[in-house]
């Protein structure tokens, strides 16, 4: 949990990319815990997601809005039981907006934005995700990433490959970032998690839940 003596100041990790500590306060991230457990119910289901290659994620993730298959998007839960994916609920579009008018600190451009997917990833205490990118939404408007629980290093990178320079950024539950603009494309990632560091004064006694807002540039698609 944050330290209030010391302070943690808002950063521009890279051109798009900005990072804005604490920025849900306590009953914010209560009610985003309370939503992802009404979300994990059947149908939604938190589930380990298989590659292409073979390999399962370590991560355990649920959808909103539309439903992610590796390397593509349904409206149906395509690697479960082929129910319809739970809708993205307008409530949490307005926290995308302010999130996005806050990040760039720029009314308008937060105004604008259109979110309508939603990826909830759970990390249990030895669970990670490599570098990777977001490239499967054919907009390419701002990704906006909410931490709640444990802590972890994210680790952001370059838009070519996942070799370095990147930086390692320590998020905190309750805290924002957003990447968008030159840096939409840069590989991310989480090598590892801080068990114990959490908030369980947010009903999430153990582990991080990361939820990720993204525009689909799907509005069209059946």
């Amino acid at each position: 949990m944050t330290d209030a003596l010391i302070p943690r100041d808002r950063t521009t990790v890279a051109e798009g990319a900005v990072h804005v500590p604490d920025w849900l306060d306590v009953a914010g991230r209560r009610r985003l815990v309370d939503a992802c457990r009404e979300w994990a119910r059947p149908p939604g289901r938190l589930r380990a997601t298989r590659l292409p290659g073979g390999g399962v994620m370590s991560v355990r993730t649920l959808c909103l809005g539309w439903h992610w298959v590796p390397y593509r998007y349904s409206r149906t839960i395509d690697d479960g039981d082929g129910s319809p994916v739970t809708p993205f609920p307008e409530w949490l579009a307005e926290l995308g907006r302010r999130a996005v008018a806050d990040a760039y600190q720029d009314e308008a451009v937060g105004e604008a934005y259109r979110p309508d997917v939603a990826l909830v990833n759970y990390y249990d205490d030895t669970a990670r995700m490599g570098l990777h990118q977001d490239r499967d939404e054919r907009s390419r408007e701002p990704v906006v990433s909410l931490s709640l629980g444990d802590s972890c290093v994210f680790r952001f990178g370059n838009t070519e490959n996942r070799n370095r320079p990147w930086t390692d950024v320590p998020l905190v539950s309750g805290d924002l970032f957003v990447f968008g603009g030159p840096s939409r494309l840069a590989y991310h990632g989480v090598p590892k998690t801080l068990p114990g560091t959490g908030d369980p004064d947010i009903g999430l006694p153990r582990g991080r839940l990361n939820i990720t807002l993204r525009v689909s540039g799907l509005a069209d698609t059946p």
